[in-house]
């Protein structure tokens, strides 16, 4: 990242900080952050029996459902659901765990065009190049209005003003046009509710609709999204938006517990109504059953991030893949391996612990990150310096 793009990113997250402080220490706020810890502290806990339930939930409600263990058995499970489908348009909402496991690099290269429902997500594509998202829920927040009209434009062949709301309505209208021919949505999901068998959806532009109302919605979700029950789902989404957006509610909570169906001729079932004919829901593990239960405690608000000064300094090159900063970093060690942890910034972190201050969880992360690099060290991923300087401690009582 840029120094212009890194100032316009500081703005942008001084914006949030500013919406956030205001109700974050509220009591119904509080209230809330306290339930939401017991919440997933509760599903964590009892993870496989509730994941074991969510499966007879989903086989009750006509939801399909798929085990990955790798991100290579995700994009296999996705490629044999769609393989018949008479479409090669995909749209496509805001989803981490999607980015975990490389989709839209995987259907490009078998031939799907993939394409991003979410503004944010849908100008970084449009950019082509050094286009990874800096915040969950922003993901272009470190461009600003003059370099994303000059995107829009250079790429949809537009000629318009570095106006929001025009850039926003140009944006709009060629997605909508694309997915005109698009029978297949991809979405993560926010938290799953194994009781009800039912999927969360958190959004403020109306696009996850859109997606779920495809032929064939699949739904790829971590095992650590899986809750008790329909009202969990809704608190965690609830303190997400808070910390992410500074609003006490988003503007949309979309719930699917099945295909589109309806049984008003004569009490007959029919599917396909308006929305998906299919759901398909593939649970991914990909190192989350070896992870450290406080990271997977994170509820994906990117309040850490905000509040992190390596963040605020370097930008998205403190992270691994999709999810950014310290968290992102101690998550790439079980998702991938201790060299990819180590290249994601695992000797950046301070230490400081202003991520922890600012969890609405708490996640003590900066512990984990130091807990990582002792046995990141022993592993021989360290930065060589650190040797050089202890060599000289040992034999001339200095560093030098």
């Amino acid at each position: 990242m840029n120094e212009r793009e890194l100032e316009t990113m500081r703005k942008s997250f001084s914006t949030v900080k500013n919406r956030s402080s205001s109700i974050k220490s509220s009591p119904q706020v509080v209230k809330l952050q306290e339930r939401v810890k017991k919440i997933k502290e509760n599903a964590l806990k009892n993870n496989e029996k509730l994941v074991k339930q969510a499966k007879e939930s989903f086989k009750r409600n006509g939801i399909e459902f798929y085990d990955a263990k790798t991100s290579l058995d995700a994009q296999n499970i996705i490629l044999d659901l769609i393989k018949d489908v008479d479409s090669n348009i995909i749209s496509k909402s805001k989803s981490n765990t999607l980015g975990e496991i490389k989709s839209k690099e995987f259907l490009k290269d078998n031939g799907y065009e993939v394409v991003e429902t979410d503004l944010g997500d849908r100008i970084l594509q449009l950019k082509k190049t050094d286009n990874k998202p800096v915040h969950p829920t922003g993901p272009a927040s470190h461009l600003n209005i003059a370099e994303i009209t000059e995107i829009v434009n250079d790429y949809l062949d537009e000629d318009v003003n570095p106006v929001a709301r025009e850039i926003m309505e140009v944006v709009k209208k060629d997605v909508l046009n694309i997915l005109k021919d698009s029978k297949i949505g991809i979405s993560g999901s926010n938290a799953v509710a194994s009781e009800e068998g039912a999927l969360l959806f958190v959004h403020n532009e109306g696009n996850i609709s859109l997606v779920t109302l495809m032929d064939l919605h699949i739904v790829v979700v971590g095992i650590d999204k899986f809750v008790e029950c329909l009202e969990d789902a809704v608190s965690i989404a609830k303190l997400e938006t808070v910390y992410a957006t500074g609003n006490y509610v988003t503007s949309y909570m979309n719930i699917v517990s099945g295909p589109s169906k309806t049984a008003d001729i004569e009490k007959k079932l029919l599917k396909n109504m308006y929305g998906a004919e299919r759901v398909a829901v593939i649970i991914l593990d990909n190192g989350r059953s070896k992870a450290n239960q406080e990271c997977l405690q994170c509820i994906g608000c990117g309040n850490c991030i905000v509040h992190c000064p390596i963040y605020n300094a370097i930008g998205n090159e403190f992270g691994f893949n999709n999810y950014l900063g310290g968290r992102g970093v101690a998550m790439s060690k079980f998702i991938e391996d201790d060299e990819v942890c180590y290249s994601s910034g695992l000797y950046m972190c301070t230490l400081c612990g202003l991520c922890t201050l600012n969890c609405p969880m708490s996640i003590e992360t900066n512990e984990i990150i130091e807990m990582i690099r002792k046995d990141s060290h022993k592993k021989g991923f360290y930065p060589k310096i650190h040797r050089k300087i202890s060599k000289n401690i040992h034999n001339n009582d200095s560093p030098y």
